[in-house]
């Protein structure tokens, strides 16, 4: 049986915020869902069940948007730092360990992504345990793919760069980059897990602040190591590795907190193989998704460094970090939309279920639209964010237009795609 704390203070669901203005009452909402500190318990995820669902993806798609946007204009501004101190062709090495580090991302998500929608499902099966166990589970396999990634990216780094389309000159900083950044790359797996299941518990401010903190430590670090120290790319990558450890501790501690909702108890590191095959059967699908991608940017690197030289990586790499910020914002309201969407379909809310869909799909549509409209009106002022380098700006220009002309069908795409993952449709395996 589940245990509540008793609390002096009206459950935040009987809230009643109508005498304010819609907007004042959104605001104290947020401030009831993301700083009250003495918030009940089991009121985390009630409330999932019985907020409106508008209010309720708001509140859970916010801190989202907020972590995703801070962390790609972190990645712009690594790359910012290293254009203007260092030179265009660092953005390009940059550029070549791209599919690597989709590649490791992808592995986060096969865990995090599969974990966090098991643990929000099971949450409105009302079970606990198994929560932790899903908990203790994907820490075993964050670990076990940590290694496999990091023998296999120092053992074959160089024939890889090759292969992703380094040349002779930017092979040697894709290395220098990556010598550094590879044991940081596990970190950020295990904080891309951790977060997801702070999130999927309903802590979703939290995860928001370990997310932000990281990357705000990296600009600062980056000012630090490539402007004042002089490092160039191997200061971007320190800077990195830096901020990534300080996340990733975060988010540990959140678990080991006595006052988490889920946290790590001896239980819950027993391995489960029902639960191991239940997070990669709905991890499969984004890491899928990453995977593709990787092959893309490999293909498309290969292709330029043959067509258009360095410089035509560069642009490439300039650009995919623009349209970034568009992408993250849909994937925000994504995972605002997962925990509501996966708790009910446990609960067997239906109804609520076809809202938050739907109302998902119009938000990601609509952003899509918006974000195509700038890279169509002003595409030079984007691109002039990343560099002052003249070639590089006439080359972007026009492959930022190709690329983010189709921006409203990614935001359909992502969104249908998050939304079938949040409701894992396997058989259900038996509760611990």
């Amino acid at each position: 049986m589940l245990m509540v704390c008793k609390s002096s203070e009206p459950p935040l669901f009987q809230k009643n915020y109508a005498p304010f203005p819609k907007g004042i009452s959104f605001f104290l909402l947020f401030l009831r869902l993301h700083i009250a500190p003495t918030m009940p318990v089991i009121d985390r995820t009630k409330e999932l069940e019985t907020l409106k669902i508008s209010r309720l993806l708001w509140m859970y798609a916010l801190p989202s948007i907020v972590s995703h946007v801070i962390a790609s204009i972190y990645n712009i501004v690594d790359r910012v730092f290293l254009g203007q101190y260092v030179g265009a062709l660092a953005i390009a090495g940059l550029a070549i360990t791209l599919p690597i580090m989709n590649i490791i991302h992808a592995f986060g998500s096969l865990v995090g992504a599969g974990a966090s929608a098991r643990m929000s499902i099971v949450l409105g099966r009302k079970d606990v345990r198994w929560a932790e166990k899903i908990l203790g589970n994907s820490m075993h396999l964050t670990f076990f793919f940590g290694v496999l990634f990091l023998s296999a990216g120092y053992l074959f780094m160089k024939p890889i760069l090759s292969m992703f389309g380094a040349s002779d000159t930017t092979i040697m900083l894709a290395e220098q980059y990556l010598d550094i950044v590879l044991p940081g790359m596990f970190l950020t797996t295990l904080t891309f897990n951790l977060s997801g299941l702070i999130r999927a518990s309903g802590y979703a401010s939290r995860s928001m602040w370990i997310q932000v903190s990281g990357a705000l430590l990296n600009i600062a670090l980056d000012a630090l190591f490539i402007v004042a120290l002089g490092w160039g790319i191997k200061g971007g990558a320190w800077a990195t590795t830096i901020s990534m450890a300080f996340s990733a501790c975060l988010a540990v501690l959140h678990f080991v907190s006595p006052k988490s909702f889920i946290r790590f108890k001896r239980h819950c590191w027993e391995p489960k193989m029902y639960i191991v095959k239940n997070i990669l059967a709905i991890g499969i699908s984004p890491f899928s998704m990453n995977v593709a991608a990787c092959a893309v940017v490999a293909l498309m690197n290969s292709q330029l460094i043959l067509y258009g030289g360095d410089l035509a990586v560069s642009a490439y790499g300039v650009v995919n970090r623009i349209s970034l910020l568009v992408f993250m914002v849909l994937l925000g309201i994504c995972q605002g939309m997962q925990p509501i969407a996966g708790y009910n379909y446990g609960a067997g809310h239906n109804h609520r279920l076809k809202q938050v869909y739907l109302l998902s799909l119009k938000w990601n549509v609509g952003i899509g639209i918006v974000g195509a409209l700038l890279a169509l009106t002003v595409p030079r002022l984007l691109v002039m964010m990343m560099s002052d380098d003249e070639h590089l700006i006439s080359i972007s220009i026009p492959a930022m237009r190709y690329l983010m002309v189709m921006a409203p069908l990614i935001g359909f795409t992502i969104t249908n795609s998050q939304f079938f993952q949040s409701i894992d449709n396997s058989p259900p395996a038996p509760s611990p």
